[in-house]
């Protein structure tokens, strides 16, 4: 059972190893010279024109998570899909499991679609 999640296994510690390594990389081989042109800001090979610590609108921020959780959320109804016909032969009982699931989906959109958050000024 547990040569089940062998490949799983590799696939993580190679994702974390190639992480470290570029960590380790990047401070082995990267530049060492500091300096306050070297610490300015750079945008596309001109000088900046204004500050890099620029405050952004919140609503930027809660769009975009708005979309990871959906987006996140529709990447459980794959494996649904893919078993899907497999276990309807057994009973109706996953149709309706997922039916369930997406009407907690349409309950949240609905929610945040009454906050205001789709809405710009």
């Amino acid at each position: 059972m547990i040569s089940d999640y062998l490949p799983v296994m590799i696939v993580f510690l190679l994702a974390a190893g190639f992480a470290v390594g570029a960590l380790i990389a990047t401070h082995f081989f990267g530049p060492k010279i500091k300096g306050k042109i070297k610490s300015e800001a750079y945008e596309s090979g001109i000088e900046a024109k204004s500050s890099p610590h620029t405050r952004l609108n919140v609503r930027y921020f809660i769009v975009g998570l708005v979309f990871v959780i959906f987006d996140i959320e529709v990447v459980f109804l794959y494996p649904w899909a893919v078993v899907f016909k497999d276990f309807i032969k057994t009973g109706p009982f996953i149709f309706f499991e997922m039916l369930f699931f997406l009407f907690i989906l349409l309950i949240g959109y609905i929610y945040v679609w009454r906050k205001g958050v789709f809405e710009w000024e």
